[in-house]
């Protein structure tokens, strides 16, 4: 069982000291650190108590160093709040305190440091001091241990508390994708580039291609450390230390993310929700600019406040948009802290809610809200997730990628809540898009009414091209998506579909008596040229003589009969009547029965058909083209 342990508290309260005496590791490893005696950047150490395995993370106390501390704080199961019984509680205590908190730390250990130095009394007065702190919190029932890292006196008792604590740990299902936010990155002559951090999920191979994020570059695994050994496998979890190949470690710096590659996203751009601590100086507004420590990164950003007001005043919580100077990493549930830009202090943190956001203008704001609260409700709970994020997509949909990187789930689960949700009918699958039900329900009627609207005004065509009709819902809506309205309409027999042509089953084609005189006309002139038709524009005119329609009229007349078959085109401006064309071709094949070869030439056929090259060599290359006969050198096989 591995359990990560984080410290937290006051310049120079013992956390240091705490962890040596613990582990028997001195956590400072830097020079600056030896010198000065204090700690200024993160330190590790491990423990292992009967099958626990602790993996201790030690942070700066000092306010200077609180962006470290931050880094740190990322992954803690465990948190030992320091309080030396000589000083009591002190401004950072408070802070890291607030700081675990925000980051919805679940367990945690209170911890009474240099109680040698100290007498009984003094020690009771710092235990009432740390109790008034974490009353109505997370560690409002945590042990309370006094110990003393010069006597070792309380170290058993905490020790116990901690596996104690570890056993009773609620231990999420790791359902995400591989997640390494790193702490650190060095160089080991032999090996080259080395990583480390808290393992947020999924699990890491030796030999496994990463992606480094946000940077966007791939990396492999050479090998793999957790408690200090080589393995196979890293699990959800675990520190680690992930030797990598393919990049210089000059590259990589703390903050940046290993990950499954092709799937999470870096964004610039996060939706969550926020609680403002309640001694904030001031309301958090819109347009501030703050520090937001995500994971082990610390990214500048501006704050949009999702409300009417622009604001939250302390002690509140509301829905934020945050919009960062430069990409960041972010999942769906992710904690935050955000501190104030200058003087430097923690003021808020909050939940990722939504981690590859769009920018809300105002007048989007509540219902962006009221999406971001279903979100939120939703939880862990993937099917409905699923839905919401689907729904909220409206008719454009979301892919598969595109759940996933807004997930970070694994494939195998993704792919259950999706089969979930096709099962109860809450989406419909439209070629590689999902879309949700009534989404798609109010697409399929939209498109319905525009091919009416179209019948309406253009009660003699046929029907609409496909293209005029997408653009004429939207132009915005896929390909995918189109095309599944569009077949929903024709298997429910709404529709009827003539190769790229589109009318409602019910629409019919009805001329009154002058149009229907008119278009017979058309007809009567093809048929009666037999196979030396005029040009269009000149039949058209004929038949409209004196009558009170346009050419343009007429066109359409001429449209409908062309839709139906009556006339055929063979070639530009070369139209023939189809049943004089099925005339000529029962003489053809009538010829072919008479000789061996069923061969014919040029001359034979303008013979046979009775008219000129004109007309000839078209009405032989259409018959090419319906296999009706095929090319033999300077000659035609009649098939």
């Amino acid at each position: 069982m591995d359990t990560i342990v984080g410290t937290a508290g006051h310049i120079d309260h013992g956390k240091t000291a705490l962890v040596k005496a613990l582990t028997g590791t001195d956590a400072d490893r830097l020079p600056e650190e030896k010198k000065r005696g204090i700690t200024v950047d993160l330190g590790f150490a491990e423990m292992s108590v009967g099958d626990v395995h602790f993996g201790f993370v030690d942070v700066p106390g000092h306010e200077r160093f609180v962006k470290n501390m931050l880094a740190g704080a990322s992954g803690i199961d465990i948190v030992l709040l320091v309080i030396a019984a000589d000083e009591g509680v002190m401004p950072q205590t408070r802070e890291h305190f607030d700081i675990c908190r925000l980051l919805d730390i679940k367990a945690g250990i209170v911890v009474l440091t240099k109680s040698d130095l100290v007498d009984a009394e003094t020690l009771e007065l710092a235990k009432l001091d740390a109790s008034e702190l974490v009353a109505d919190s997370f560690l409002k029932a945590a042990p309370l241990i006094a110990v003393s890292s010069i006597t070792n006196e309380g170290l058993p008792d905490l020790r116990d508390a901690l596996v104690a604590e570890a056993r009773a740990l609620a231990r999420a299902e790791n359902e995400r994708v591989i997640r390494l936010p790193i702490d650190r990155s060095f160089s080991m002559r032999g090996f080259g580039a080395v990583v480390t951090g808290t393992l947020a999920s999924g699990e890491i191979n030796e030999s496994d291609e990463l992606e480094l994020l946000p940077s966007g570059g791939k990396v492999r695994v050479r090998g793999l450390q957790t408690h200090g050994k080589p393995v196979k496998t890293a699990l959800a979890g675990q520190r680690v230390a992930v030797n990598v190949a393919g990049i210089d470690h000059s590259k990589i710096t703390r903050g940046m993310v290993l990950v499954e590659p092709n799937i999470l996203k870096p964004t610039q751009i996060i939706d969550a929700e926020i609680e403002v601590l309640s001694d904030a100086a001031r309301p958090l507004r819109t347009r501030q600019r703050v520090r937001v420590a995500l994971g082990t990164s610390e990214t500048l950003g501006r704050i949009q406040v999702l409300n009417s007001s622009a604001e939250i005043a302390a002690g509140e919580k509301d829905f934020i948009q945050v919009r960062f100077e430069t990409p960041v990493v972010a999942l769906p549930g992710e904690r935050f802290i955000i501190r104030s830009y200058s003087p430097q202090r923690t003021i808020a943190g909050g939940v990722v809610i939504d981690a590859l956001a769009a920018k809300h203008r105002r007048k989007e704001f509540e219902h962006a809200s009221r999406n971001l609260r279903n979100l939120l409700s939703a939880g862990n709970e993937h099917i409905e997730t699923v839905r919401l994020l689907v729904d909220a997509a409206e008719t454009a949909g979301l892919s598969f990628a595109e759940l996933q990187s807004r997930t970070a789930l694994k494939s195998v689960v993704l792919k259950s809540a999706i089969e979930e949700n096709t099962k109860n009918s809450s989406l419909v699958v439209a070629g590689e898009v999902f879309v949700a039900a009534d989404s798609f329900k109010a697409l399929t009627k939209s498109v319905e009414a525009a091919i009416a609207d179209f019948h309406k005004k253009e009660p003699l065509a046929k029907g609409i091209s496909r293209e005029a009709l997408r653009e004429s819902v939207t132009q915005f809506i896929s390909a995918d998506v189109f095309n599944a309205v569009i077949t929903n309409l024709h298997s429910s027999g709404a529709a009827a579909i003539d190769k790229d042509t589109i009318r409602l089953a019910a629409h019919k084609t009805e001329l009154s008596d002058e149009e229907a005189a008119l278009s017979g006309k058309i007809l009567a002139s093809y048929i009666d040229a037999r196979l030396e038709p005029s040009r269009l524009d000149e039949v058209l005119d004929q038949a409209i003589g004196s009558t009170r329609f346009s050419r343009t009229d007429a066109r359409k007349f001429f449209q409908l009969h062309l839709d139906s078959g009556d006339i055929v085109k063979l070639a530009d401006d070369f139209y023939f009547s189809k049943s004089e064309i099925d005339k000529l071709v029962s003489r053809l094949r009538q010829f072919a029965d008479t000789t061996d070869a069923r061969l014919i030439d040029v001359a034979k056929f303008k013979e046979l058909a009775g008219v000129s090259r004109k007309y000839a060599i078209p009405l032989l290359e259409y018959f090419d083209r319906e296999r009706i006969t095929r090319r033999a050198a300077d000659k035609r096989l009649i098939l």
